[in-house]
């Protein structure tokens, strides 16, 4: 009786490790195959990066006190195109904001997270801002300089997650940076309390996915 019991409980063993092995083993499979369907797609539909274009910029503070605090109000237009006719994408947690020579000069502003239709064009007219923001010693004469000529160059930047989705199918996350330079032409007298400046730029940026 005892050596009954030791075989149906060891065959009882072997029954769980076979069904563990073929629940791994399906599951492994389903994955590669989803895996496989999605580089298929990619590799025939081959989705080609969004477009993104500064159309302007309008100052309305831009002001830098002793001894290296820069304080700005600005808001600007952005937009993107989708170049492609058979492929979606989901703009996911963008952050925009501006630089002065490589250093953040406003807060970062969330832009929405959306989904942009094939071919469509999105618009976005976020107001950035920064107070009392601490310019590094190096760059202040240079900035100075920039705001007593009557042009500074200041970058708007997007980093952010973009998707690809074709049908029901969505890819995971790819990283987005978008770099817009623009030229503003102000005089050092901006300081708030000024009549706000726009710049109709119409900037192609140089976007990298």
């Amino acid at each position: 009786m005892a050596e009954t019991d030791k075989k149906c409980e060891f065959d009882y063993s072997k029954y769980v490790d076979e069904v563990t092995r073929r629940i791994v083993y399906g599951f492994t499979g389903l994955v590669v195959m989803v895996a496989v369907v999605v580089f298929l797609v990619w590799a025939i539909l081959h989705p080609h990066k969004p477009s993104f274009v500064l159309q302007d910029v309008t100052i309305y503070e831009f002001n830098i006190s002793q001894p290296n605090l820069l304080t700005s109000n600005l808001q600007v237009t952005l937009s993107s195109h989708n170049p492609n006719d058979k492929i979606g994408i989901l703009y996911d947690r963008l952050d925009i904001y501006a630089s002065y020579r490589n250093q953040v000069v406003t807060l970062a502003h969330l832009l929405p997270e959306m989904y942009q239709g094939h071919l469509d064009v999105t618009v976005w007219s976020p107001v950035l801002f920064g107070t009392a923001v601490s310019v590094e010693p190096n760059l202040t004469p240079a900035l100075n300089e920039d705001i007593n000529a009557g042009m500074v160059l200041l970058n708007i930047k997007v980093d952010g997650c973009v998707k690809w989705k074709v049908g029901s199918l969505v890819t995971g996350c790819y990283r987005l940076l978008v770099n817009c330079p623009a030229s503003i032409p102000f005089s050092g007298r901006l300081a708030g309390t000024g009549p706000a400046i726009k710049d109709q730029l119409g900037q192609q940026c140089a976007v990298d996915v």
